[in-house]
């Protein structure tokens, strides 16, 4: 039978294509990784690699197996943490993965708390875009992830929401909508915004915000970070949508801008996810109301 050595050495090699690092990653020498893969291609009967003297290239089955076998030893590890859930009084460990546009506005105030509740429990922090997060989940390489919806799930991915999150528009002081205290979608109609580069949900859901309006982007720029957004609104570049969980956490503070809160926009919804069978989904929901009033406290 395939064994979960296996199955790690083959997920390796398909996330490195070089059997080299992912000896290395599976802290074992390259011999003892090719031994063990050949064994495993002998007993299934597939070739799961093409090999040369420079490069590596998954087969198709191959890379459906590595697919497979994420999914297995993510598994394998829930059946390890219901294990210690029983002998142990809480998780020792968190590797909790979240959104850039989220994570640096909410965790400040909420890793205090969490460090109070549980002294003993070493948390790792991992920032990503949601694509990334979400593999990291189903692969086990994270145990917990707080991103924001709306966003395709797999339906091994269990969600619980905490809270809305609506939009303020940011404009340069000289801007035409600058004096209002509130903005509509008709005010945005025509209006190209300055926006956060694909792959941030924000920048997704900033578009489709306000219902039966299509707005529109600035594709002459485009921004990795909101600090960034902020910095070119100020200075007469555009003018942009803006997350209030942002805004109430000091993200245009010291800064020349108008904010204006766009009335009737659909708010983003923030969530944590995790997977249906981890061990650990009480101790998951105590961690959402932690975040729940951590955000509540800050506005």
């Amino acid at each position: 039978m395939t064994t979960l050595r296996q199955m790690r050495f083959l997920v390796a090699l398909a996330d490195t294509e070089n059997f080299s690092r992912a000896a290395e990653l599976c802290h074992v020498t390259q011999s003892t990784l090719s031994t063990a893969l050949k064994e495993m291609e002998a007993r299934l009967g597939v070739t799961v690699a093409e090999r040369n003297t420079h490069s590596v290239l998954m087969t198709p089955i191959g890379a459906a197996l590595a697919e497979r076998a994420r999914e297995i030893l993510a598994r394998a590890s829930d059946f390890e943490a219901a294990a210690h859930a029983e002998t142990n009084a809480g998780m020792t460990q968190l590797r909790l993965g979240v959104i850039p546009t989220v994570g640096p506005f909410l965790l400040p105030r909420a890793l205090p708390r969490l460090r109070n509740t549980w002294p003993d429990m070493q948390i790792y922090l991992r920032e990503e875009l949601t694509e990334s997060l979400l593999t990291g989940l189903t692969e086990g390489r994270l145990d917990l992830v707080l991103i924001a919806l709306p966003h395709d799930l797999s339906p091994q991915i269990e969600t619980l929401p905490l809270f809305e999150d609506d939009y303020s528009l940011a404009t340069p002081r000289a801007h035409p909508l600058a004096n209002l205290s509130q903005v509509e979608g008709a005010d945005l109609a025509g209006r190209h915004l300055l926006l956060l580069e694909r792959g941030h949900c924000l920048q997704k859901h900033a578009l489709s915000s306000v219902p039966g309006i299509a707005l529109k982007e600035d594709t002459s720029f485009s921004a990795t970070s909101l600090p960034t957004l902020v910095s070119m609104v100020e200075e007469g570049i555009g003018v942009t949508l803006l997350p209030n969980l942002a805004i109430d956490a000091g993200l245009t503070a010291g800064h020349d801008l108008h904010l204006a809160r766009l009335e009737g926009a659909t708010p983003r919804k923030i969530v944590l996810a995790w997977r249906k069978s981890s061990a650990q989904t009480a101790i998951f929901q105590r961690i959402g109301e932690l975040l729940r009033r951590s955000k509540t406290v800050a506005q």
